[in-house]
């Protein structure tokens, strides 16, 4: 390596930016070793001295000799008394890149940083159809996000340090599958309370999310190439959770009142299993009437199927008094509850929950086990002791207020800035509203028109298995204040008309 070539190489490397948080002996070691597997350095080749390459580096000795002794360690580097440093020979060639070792004939050539990666088919499916991306900020009109900057984060880390004083190291240690007992009666008992669910602790299943209980759904429920039903339009994660799965989506049309149980009563897919939203359909925020719910229940028994009902935001309805859930009617349980506190509380909680019939809760347990094993202890013993105090209930009620408000901001501005480019359509619950758009206008041009002024217009026709005639997007309202909701709104009319 005495070379002057190999020491610039060295050289440079050395001060690539990415190393520079390094130790300068780490960055010299990571140099090097990289050298060594690009082929720079073959198998053989003879390093300078340390006092040698110290002093051309314009480093201490000390520091090139701890670089050489790790790559020793490491089995890049012999290193032979009185003989100097040499790279080892017991690199296969399947660890050196394209240089040849010893004059011989070119190896293989070595792949390109940006060559795709070799994938299973399912993997090369996933990369293809893209994830499913959650904002990380507040920004106008993104979907799903409730307003965090007044949660009363004092009292949670009140809680927080209690629940940790009274577990002490009990809380660091593996929880059970299925989550913190406190925590799972607490949820039972608010959704009996406020629901009309039919749940037991035993029923609870603790996850770090619904998007989870959805994966752990279409793991357990399905096999590859078997159906499964879907409202049309609908969820945009459930539509991925069962596309990783690779089970075949059947779409059920939606109307005013829900899902429109003719067409599931006459389907012939062969499907046993169906996801639903049916207090806030996502994303049309219909209600389910009630004699579709029974029809709904009725059909899950008949088929000896599953209803799997994402409740994901049933707290904050604001035309009367919630409908019941799917989960609490009828005599045989054959209704899969899922819910969440993203929604209720605040996303980077990672807390979401379901509430199984009896002869799943044993399967759903292992599955989870395999998966991630179970959720923080602490943050589950701190939501268990929010929720057991009443405070979870009240940051709901005054939540409802504030959601309500923002509702009417957002279509008073909608109405008043965007009339004859969108129609509104009021939900009576949920925190997102539905606009569709007049004859005429593009989805795809207002969205990227809205995002040269900072404005993310989440669009409709994505949720759709069967394209809409008409296009539209679906306005978060939650997170922003109404004069936030005033202000985008304005900037929005702007940029599209």
């Amino acid at each position: 390596m005495a070379d002057h070539f190999a020491l610039d190489t060295l050289r440079i490397r050395i001060a690539d930016p990415a190393l520079a948080p390094l130790e300068l002996r780490v960055r010299v070691q990571r140099a090097l070793r990289q050298m060594i597997l690009d082929g720079v350095l073959p198998p053989g080749c003879r390093l300078p001295a340390t006092r040698a390459a110290a002093h051309a580096l314009g480093m201490s000795r000390d520091t090139v000799e701890m670089a050489y002794a790790q790559l020793q360690l490491d089995g890049y580097l012999s290193r032979r008394k009185g003989s100097g440093s040499f790279v080892s020979d017991r690199l296969g060639p399947g660890l050196r890149g394209a240089r040849p070792p010893w004059g011989g004939a070119p190896a293989a050539p070595h792949p390109r940083a940006d060559a795709p990666a070799a994938l299973s088919a399912r993997g090369a499916a996933i990369q293809a159809g893209g994830g499913v991306s959650d904002q990380q900020a507040v920004r106008a009109f993104a979907t799903g996000l409730p307003e965090t900057r007044t949660f009363p984060m004092e009292l949670w880390e009140r809680l927080q340090r209690q629940v940790s004083k009274e577990h002490r190291s009990g809380a660091l240690l593996h929880g059970d599958p299925l989550g913190a007992l406190p925590l799972r009666q607490a949820i039972a008992e608010y959704l009996n309370r406020e629901r009309g669910a039919r749940a037991a602790a035993e029923q609870v299943l603790v996850l770090s999310s619904a998007r989870q209980a959805l994966f752990l759904c279409a793991q357990v429920l399905a096999d590859p190439g078997q159906p499964i039903l879907m409202e049309d339009p609908g969820y945009f994660g459930a539509r991925k959770a069962f596309e990783m799965a690779q089970l075949r989506i059947v779409p059920v049309p939606v109307d005013a009142l829900g899902l429109r149980t003719d067409r599931l009563l006459a389907d012939r897919s062969g499907a046993n299993t169906i996801y639903v939203t049916p207090s806030h359909q996502y994303p049309t925020g219909a209600t389910l009437a009630l004699e579709r719910r029974l029809e709904l229940a009725a059909w899950a028994v008949r088929r000896q199927g599953w209803i799997i009902e994402d409740d994901y935001d049933s707290q904050f309805h604001y035309e009367g008094a919630p409908t019941a859930c799917v989960q609490g009617l009828g005599s045989v349980q054959r209704t899969i509850y899922l819910g969440t506190f993203a929604k209720s509380l605040f996303p980077g909680l990672r807390m979401g929950y379901m509430v199984l019939p009896p002869e799943l809760v044993e399967p759903m347990r292992h599955a989870r086990s395999i998966l991630d094993g179970h959720t923080p202890q602490i943050a589950q013993l701190t939501l268990a002791r929010f929720m057991a105090e009443g405070h979870f209930g009240a940051h709901i009620r005054a939540m409802r207020k504030v959601y309500a408000a923002r509702r009417e901001a957002m279509a008073h501005a909608v109405r008043q800035h965007l009339e004859g480019i969108v129609t509104a359509h009021l939900p009576p619950g949920g925190l997102q509203m539905p606009c569709l758009l007049a004859e005429g206008w593009s989805e795809a041009e207002t969205i990227r028109r809205a995002a040269r002024v900072s404005i993310q217009l989440p669009g409709l026709s994505r949720l759709y298995a069967v394209p809409p005639s008409r296009g539209g997007w679906l306005l978060g309202f939650a997170a922003l204040t109404p004069h936030e909701i005033e202000s985008a709104i304005v900037r929005l009319a702007r940029a599209i008309a």
